[in-house]
């Protein structure tokens, strides 16, 4: 299919499927979390997903490639970056399983019925507020700073949104791990499993993996380290098989 591109854009090779994405990298490009949580999540081949905050859609397109889930959704609040979800899911004739959606977290509630999805994913902004920010309301400042919405009000949302024993899956920082928990329990998500991924063996983790079931029995597993790099520019095997590399 030919897809118009905008000013700035490109098509970046998914290498799963023959899929692509449309990015923009003056605006934001998806990272290793992204890839990292379509991983992590799991979903059945009857099961409605939802990603809350999708930004450029990457995570429902590779859960697309990587589930047999029947249908995903994207819910994203910058309409252009839902614009170009939307062109990346037509690229890929998606069109029947990927639905993107222009709207804002704090309203799923009134965009969707409630408890009507099975899985829940979210790759949301990771800095409190707006701490080192002056000004700033960039797409790029929007996904990585909880400017629009925050950690409170995308767990809200899935709560809201799940099926009784849903799965919300996360991807977040280790800082935040006390709050994550907390929050998720204020609202009946309970944790099931939890990963900590490190850059390297040696190094403080940097990225959390977290499961959580809607009025789950509180039992957490936590799963084995990832290590992201074997050394320098040398990814670790878990990670090159993540990638579709091996």
């Amino acid at each position: 299919m030919i897809i118009d591109l905008k000013y700035g854009e490109r098509i970046d090779d998914l290498q799963i499927k023959g899929y692509h994405i449309i990015q923009d990298p003056e605006k934001f490009c998806f990272g290793m979390d992204a890839v990292l949580l379509s991983d992590f999540a799991k979903a059945g081949s009857t099961d409605r997903v939802l990603d809350l905050g999708t930004g450029t859609g990457i995570i429902p397109i590779l859960m697309a490639a990587k589930t047999d889930a029947k249908e995903l959704t994207g819910l994203e609040i910058q309409m252009a970056s839902a614009e170009m979800a939307d062109r990346s899911v037509q690229l890929n004739d998606l069109q029947n399983r990927v639905k993107i959606v222009q709207g804002d977290i704090k309203e799923a509630g009134s965009l969707f019925e409630a408890a009507s999805f099975d899985v829940i994913t979210s790759n949301p902004p990771y800095m409190i507020g707006g701490h080192g920010l002056k000004n700033d309301d960039s797409p790029k400042a929007i996904a990585r700073h909880e400017l629009l919405c925050d950690l409170d009000d995308v767990i809200k949302a899935a709560a809201r949104l799940l099926k009784m024993s849903g799965k919300f899956y996360m991807v977040h920082r280790p800082f935040r791990m006390a709050d994550i928990i907390d929050t998720m329990r204020k609202y009946k998500i309970e944790p099931k499993r939890m990963r900590l991924v490190y850059p390297f063996l040696d190094k403080e983790p940097n990225m959390l993996l977290i499961e959580g079931v809607r009025g789950g029995k509180a039992r957490m597993t936590v799963e084995k380290p990832l290590i992201v790099y074997e050394s320098q520019g040398v990814y670790t095997e878990e990670i090159l098989r993540i990638y579709g590399k091996i």
